[in-house]
């Protein structure tokens, strides 16, 4: 492997020399540190990730760490990476991603990051949840993105599934619906008591008591079969008993849509369908393209490094909007 000295030798120049070309360019003449650089393209050497100001245009980049937990190995969650890297970009800043297989990170992954000596760090998750972050990275600058921890200290950026719900629901029942069924998360799911309140804040605004809603919750994250039996339970004699159907994500709305059209059920003319996600490339893909909530997986990055970038006061969980999205199944 390339070391520093070979850069030295090659160049005819100290070893101090060459580390100044790496972290203080500007104090070499352009002669001088022509000559370095020269040196380390010959040789295709790497310099420490500790140098990022070897290049005279960029002195002044600074950097985002990212650990991504599910968020770099999933397509429902990739917007976020991709908002921190434009936003970044936009500012001047560099990203560096580094993908978690576990929560807490482990002493190689944080030894990893802080190699790169980011200027401010970013947590983030695929589905809301709740993380660990060790005390050694809250000495920098972190910004949680999608996800929650109990140091109230931290700053997180997360959907307002609340409002998303309410907002979602309320509108459906203004189109004259009065018999949903709802097929939601799983309970231990962080998302679920927010949706909870919205929805009831919702029904109880048009005069439907909570205690009278049809509601199911799936056993776990990806029992999807479940949907079905659900369904089957409320279809009588090839007529369903509601009206609408209420989904925890668009996944699960992809499983009734099957079930529904293959009893020759109409969406929306015998049961309106709202879900729950916006899945990027695939709800308006729906026969017919899906109504549903977006999670705001790309604003949430946006805000959370943009919060680095300008340093911002604040603290807490910060609610992102979640918007409607209405296409033809409501």
């Amino acid at each position: 492997m390339t070391s520093v000295k070979d850069v030295a030798q090659l160049a005819g120049v100290s070893l101090m020399t060459v580390s100044r070309a790496l972290n203080n360019p500007e104090k070499l003449s352009a002669e001088t540190l022509q000559r370095v650089r020269s040196a380390i393209d010959e040789l295709q050497f790497v310099p420490s990730l500790s140098a990022r100001r070897m290049r005279g245009d960029n002195l002044q980049a600074r950097t985002i760490g990212v650990f991504a937990l599910d968020t770099a190995t999933t397509p429902f969650a990739v917007e976020l990476l991709l908002s921190i890297e434009q936003t970044a970009q936009q500012a001047g800043w560099n990203v560096f991603i580094l993908n978690l297989l576990n929560n807490p990170p482990t002493d190689q992954d944080i030894d990893l990051m802080l190699s790169h000596r980011p200027d401010g760090l970013i947590f983030s998750a695929m589905g809301l949840r709740q993380v660990s972050i060790p005390e050694r990275l809250k000495s920098k600058p972190l910004v949680l993105a999608n996800c929650l921890e109990d140091d109230g200290r931290l700053v997180s950026y997360v959907p307002d599934d609340e409002t998303g719900q309410h907002r979602a629901v309320h509108h459906a029942l203004s189109q004259g619906y009065r018999r949903p069924l709802c097929i939601n998360l799983p309970k231990r799911s962080l998302a679920w008591g927010l949706r909870q309140v919205g929805l009831q804040r919702a029904c109880q605004a048009f005069g439907l008591p909570p205690e009278a809603l049809l509601q199911y919750d799936l056993s776990d994250h990806d029992a999807y079969g479940e949907t079905a039996t659900i369904l089957d339970r409320h279809i009588v004699d090839g007529r369903p008993e509601f009206d609408i159907l209420i989904c925890g994500n668009d996944r699960i709305a992809f499983c009734a849509y099957q079930l529904l059209l293959g009893r020759g059920l109409k969406i929306p003319g015998d049961v309106a369908v709202l879900g729950y996600d916006n899945m990027i490339g695939i709800a308006e893909l729906f026969i017919p393209p899906l109504t549903t909530v977006q999670l705001p997986y790309y604003e949430i990055g946006r805000q959370a490094a943009r919060h680095l970038i300008e340093t911002l006061e604040v603290t807490g969980t910060q609610p992102v909007d979640c918007p409607l999205v209405i296409r033809a199944s409501l």
